[in-house]
């Protein structure tokens, strides 16, 4: 499960540009793109991402860490 994917799904879901979320985080478009590339994401971006695209994808991610530990 990669979270700057489904981010990055969600933001395009949602109907909003990289700009948009790049002015949302008072940060440059090169930055949200640099985010999206991550593998790992700090959990304070992650959690500012959260609020502004109104999803938690902290549950996402623990969901799908308990269906890994299922499998």
């Amino acid at each position: 499960f990669a979270i700057s994917t489904a981010s990055s799904t969600k933001l395009k879901e949602d109907g909003h540009t990289v700009v948009w979320l790049a002015s949302q985080l008072s940060c440059s478009r090169t930055n949200v793109y640099k985010i999206f590339e991550k593998e790992n994401l700090d959990t304070g971006v992650l959690h500012r991402i959260c609020l502004i695209l109104n999803t938690d994808f902290f549950k996402m991610f623990s969901d799908n860490l308990e269906k890994d530990a299922i499998s």
